[in-house]
């Protein structure tokens, strides 16, 4: 009997290097408190506060954790598929990490699918949690499983959106600049971005500035779905440009080191 043993050198399938790429993704975004802290310690202090409106923010009228609920999913992806996000990426390609990853035999596109991927599965957790801390503050949804639904469409576009925007800028300016203007944005959308107060809260003088932040497209659509209305067709054609105009602006300008 006689054995084989003539190499046979390959690649493994792509579909195995992007899971290894997402799990190893995963691992890196959960071992960083700042991230955590940006994914869910501050979504969290919000919903709690958000419950105490009357003497924190002007939610107008509704119950208020009705209101801020929806913001706060809003914020978690935010955090997560845009800050955090352009934060790592940013300082990955300071240390000459993709320009490594980039000559493996994971394809370029590869590795993008295993960040957007770890990104997915932190989003997951984090909507989980906050909605099971929402119910225990009294959250009331409207429209059963069809809201979520809503949640899960526009959770992926909303990604889609933020994450190519927040790979643009990680791979165009320096590290240091990225984590600057990363938390930059994150405090000008959170303030006034209509992510946790409603738009018509706002000066009616700014609504169509406003109204056209990918921002306000996932706080309203959210509060729109679990109020039980489906979302305005506004929603999916603002994610659905910024994710376009993000991705083309990103293949074309992005640097690899």
């Amino acid at each position: 009997m006689s054995l084989d043993f003539t190499p046979n050198p390959g690649a493994a399938p792509l579909s195995s290097m992007i899971r290894s790429q997402t799990v190893m993704e995963l691992r890196l975004l959960l071992r960083n408190g700042e991230q955590l802290l940006l994914a869910l310690v501050i979504p969290l202090l919000v919903l709690v506060a958000g419950t105490k409106s009357s003497s924190v923010m002007d939610l107008g009228s509704g119950r208020p954790i009705d209101i801020v609920a929806p913001g706060v999913l809003a914020l978690a992806v935010l955090s997560t598929s845009f800050t955090s996000l352009a934060i790592a990426t940013g300082f990955e390609r300071r240390y000459g990490v993709l320009k490594r990853l980039g000559a493996s035999p994971l394809p370029r596109s590869g590795l993008l699918a295993g960040k957007i991927g770890a990104v997915l599965v932190v989003e997951f957790i984090q909507l989980a949690i906050l909605s099971t801390v929402g119910f225990l503050l009294g959250w009331e949804p409207v429209g059963g499983a069809a809201s979520f639904g809503w949640l899960v469409v526009l959770t992926l576009l909303a990604t889609a959106a933020f994450g190519s925007l927040g790979l643009l800028i990680a791979g165009t300016l320096r590290a240091e600049a990225t984590l600057a203007f990363a938390n930059l944005v994150y405090v000008i959308l959170l303030v006034g971005g209509a992510v946790i107060v409603p738009l018509d809260r706002y000066p009616a003088s700014l609504h169509g500035v406003i109204q056209l932040l990918p921002s306000t497209a996932l706080g309203e659509g959210l509060r729109d779905a679990f109020a039980g209305v489906v979302p305005a067709p506004i929603v999916f054609l603002v994610l659905a440009a910024w994710a376009v105009a993000g991705t083309l602006a990103t293949a074309k300008t992005f640097k690899w080191e």
